[in-house]
């Protein structure tokens, strides 16, 4: 019955001309040898061959009429059996592949090389368009003589789909990272742009300050100390908006070498000891042991320190006090920062870290600064392969912890022997 079935098929005249418009000479199928091969070409084989469903897998005859149909080209093109045997194959390519006669161009290669392969766009039945991967061979009989052409075709629109997304996001990236790097050329510019005329605005306060042009009155004195305090502001945003910019273009070089985290906290919590006591606030560092030492860079670490006890002092209302303590772990030492100032909300941990974030920043706050401290902080932590990490709680204050790995401890072979006495 079966047989009979495919007979009746491969009988069949072609239902269109090929789509170019020019007629082409039509032989029916049943008597290009074609169908006479795969009647003959073993059950197995058909049975094996319409089972695959990942590859429509079908037969042309030598004008390019479909003669055979598996389970394959059925899922991907949408056609029955029925439907598309005998007509021709060029239904499945875009009116534009049409018009140009590129389904005919597809045969005579084929047809000279024994084989043709390309990638692009094909039709389902219902019009829509898939990627496809397309292999059309050469089938010749015992004698040579062309019977027609296998055609296997592939739907890889999948794929496509996720190599023009990573293009996409490769071409997004590349273009990120162009529009940071002029972002840094443009901020390490104006930094050192207006980093000039500030120091002349600091020196010529200090000079009116030491009385070098002139005698000055109580409320003059005043108001240059207010000039001070304003330049002393500005070179700090600069210094945060250079530093970021550095940080961001990976441009910083870092000294790792192992540093004493006592020196650190005896030589910065003076620098803001000034601060401290403006604010009303009391200001206590733990005596730290010996052992408190880390592989770091000094300056990092101070600049790291200076800033969290600046912000502590700046959270933290008079009457309140912020206090710094030394510990060591098995692998890690810490510098923990504890002041009794306004908190964090937990949800808002990860954006305190955030660049140009600043809570609790609005028109009418005290609190001034860029929002970068915290970001620039961090990013100089784990850069020394270390972390900035944050407890709090809202209004009982809130802790930030500096780790920094430990340096490794003397093994016995990297003691040197003494020299044998005589």
């Amino acid at each position: 019955m079966a047989a009979a079935e495919d007979q009746s098929l491969a009988n069949r005249r072609p239902k269109q001309e090929p789509g170019n418009g020019a007629p082409t000479p039509i032989t029916p199928i049943a008597n290009t040898g074609l169908a006479e091969a795969i009647m003959n070409g073993g059950r197995i084989y058909q049975l094996m061959v319409d089972s695959v469903k990942d590859y429509a897998i079908f037969m042309l005859d030598p004008a390019g009429y479909i003669a055979s149909w598996n389970q394959g080209a059925r899922r991907i093109k949408g056609y029955e059996a029925d439907e598309i045997i005998g007509q021709h194959f060029s239904v499945f390519y875009t009116e534009d592949a049409k018009s140009i006669g590129h389904p005919q161009w597809e045969l005579k290669v084929a047809t000279k090389e024994g084989r043709f392969e390309e990638e692009g766009w094909r039709v389902r039945k219902d019009g829509t368009q898939f990627w496809a991967n397309v292999v059309i061979s050469a089938v010749c009989d015992e004698r040579g003589e062309l019977v027609g052409f296998t055609k296997v075709t592939r739907d890889l629109t999948e794929r496509r789909n996720s190599e023009q997304r990573a293009l996409a996001d490769a071409r997004r990236l590349a273009e990120a990272e162009s529009a940071n790097a002029a972002k840094s050329e443009f901020l390490t510019a104006m930094s050192h742009e207006l980093r000039t005329p500030l120091n002349a605005i600091g020196g010529y306060t200090e000079l009116l300050s030491l009385g070098l042009g002139g005698p000055i009155t109580t409320e003059q004195v005043d108001y240059l100390e207010r000039i001070r305090r304003s330049q002393q502001h500005l070179m700090a945003i600069i210094s945060d908006l250079l530093n970021f910019s550095k940080i961001e273009a990976g441009h910083l070089v870092y000294d790792i070498t192992t540093i004493s985290l006592a020196d650190v906290i005896t030589t910065v919590v003076p620098l803001v000891d000034r601060q401290a006591v403006a604010k009303g606030v009391s200001l206590t560092a733990e005596p730290a042991h010996p052992e408190c030492q880390a592989v770091a860079d000094r300056g990092k670490v101070d600049q790291i320190l200076l800033n969290l006890l600046s912000n502590a002092i700046k959270f933290t209302n008079s009457g309140g006090s912020v206090r710094v303590v030394c510990s060591t772990s098995d692998k890690m030492t810490a510098i923990a920062v504890t002041d009794t100032g306004i908190g964090i909300p937990a949800e808002k941990f990860e954006a305190v870290f955030e660049p140009f974030i600043q809570l609790g920043r609005s028109l009418s706050s005290a609190h001034e600064g860029t929002g970068l401290g915290l970001a620039i902080s961090r990013d100089l932590a784990r850069a020394m392969s270390g972390d900035l990490t944050v407890k709090s709680q809202v209004g009982s204050g809130s802790t930030f912890t500096l780790t920094l790995p430990r340096p490794l401890p003397e093994t016995p072979r990297s003691r040197k022997k003494a020299p044998k006495s005589e």
